[in-house]
């Protein structure tokens, strides 16, 4: 369902009044496997043996359909039998990664702040001399890099977060276009937990989008909230929640189908979208949104991002097949904790760690 966001600048910051933000609302995908239907000629059916005791109770209900001929040697997708202990894998995996991602982004807080500084300070002490020596031995160099950074400076600061973002999304995008690649994606960027590999995956089939509508659909609506987003939590929380809410969308997701022995590929990034969706109307819950073709009808952002998450969990109750519902409620449910909690509390501790990290890293050089 599209959406455009009309921002009332009576109810909201400053820093969100601006011309009306069209917004389309996407999801993570269930990959079918029939989409690979053009790149084989041959389909069959398979169940996994089951090997232990009780396997019955989790085995699932109907059969997969593999795909064999897809060039570069094929792939099988697991199926069958999803050994419940094996999400203890995924919830080692979704702390220990949600963790590092905000550790991650506190070091590249701390870092940025103390290269400005020593910036400032060999500006100020006029001991750049070498570098101005350099740049006028590869002037050209210098121009292009110059001309990168004057674009790079005109974007505001949620652009400069989605642009990278972005490009990884279409990087990988391109990657399932190569045929010979195609064995390694599903395995590795399509998160299962029937799968051998399922960690890394549950991170990098948030970057993973099959189908163009998919990820322009996703990369649109990233782009509509990317602003209102970094200019309340600051570049470094927002990658910190994004990443986080994407693992956690994924586990959400390995849980439904161990539960309802649903073993299937799942990919899109709309799981980590629906974190900062999700974070947006909570906190600024009276900004006004409408729909594209009836601009007439208006409601407003809290009310909305309810009704996204009562229609997801319809889906989860009902087992709709359309949408990877439970990985929906995962990111929306974790960007409502970091609205409410996480950011007022779980985000100042990083301060701890700076300290810890800055004796590590001992005075800076001059």
């Amino acid at each position: 369902m599209a959406l455009r966001l009309v921002l009332n600048c009576r109810e909201i910051p400053a820093f969100l009044r601006s011309t009306p933000v069209p917004v389309a609302f996407s999801s993570r995908h269930l990959l079918n496997p029939s989409q690979f239907a053009h790149r084989t000629s041959l389909l069959r059916y398979s169940r996994q043996a089951r090997n232990t005791r009780g396997a019955e109770s989790f085995a699932p209900k109907q059969t997969t359909i593999v795909p064999t001929g897809i060039p570069g040697g094929g792939a099988a997708l697991e199926s069958g039998y999803i050994d419940p202990s094996r999400l203890w894998r995924s919830f080692v995996f979704t702390v220990a990664f949600s963790a590092g991602s905000f550790v991650g982004v506190t070091i590249w807080e701390y870092e940025t702040v103390r290269s400005r500084a020593m910036e400032a300070l060999r500006a100020k002490l006029n001991l750049n001399w070498f570098r101005e020596r350099m740049k006028a031995n590869r002037r050209e160099m210098e121009q292009w890099r110059k001309d990168v950074n004057g674009w790079w400076d005109r974007l505001s600061p949620g652009e400069r977060i989605f642009a990278p973002i972005c490009a990884l999304n279409l990087v990988v995008f391109g990657m399932w276009r190569v045929p010979r690649l195609q064995p390694m994606m599903l395995r590795l960027f399509a998160s299962n937990p029937a799968a051998k590999a399922v960690c890394w995956p549950m991170f990098l089939s948030t970057f993973s989008h099959y189908s163009l509508f998919h990820i322009a659909a996703n990369m649109y609506v990233l782009h509509s909230f990317c602003h209102g987003a970094v200019a309340t939590l600051g570049r470094e929380q927002f990658l910190g929640l994004y990443l986080s809410a994407g693992v956690i969308a994924s586990f959400a997701s390995h849980v439904f189908k161990t539960v309802m022995r649903q073993p299937g590929l799942s990919l899109g990034a709309s799981g980590a979208i629906m974190g900062i969706l999700a974070y947006v109307c909570s906190q600024y819950p009276d900004t006004q949104l409408s729909i594209v073709f009836l601009p007439m009808f208006t409601f407003s952002a809290g009310a909305a991002i309810k009704v996204i998450m009562g229609i997801d969990l319809a889906g989860v109750l009902l087992g709709w097949k359309l949408f990877d519902h439970a990985a929906h409620l995962g990111g929306a449910l974790f960007g409502m904790f970091w609205a409410y909690y996480g950011s007022r509390n779980v985000w100042p501790l990083r301060e701890h760690f700076i300290g810890y990290w800055h004796e590590w890293r001992g005075p800076p050089r001059k």
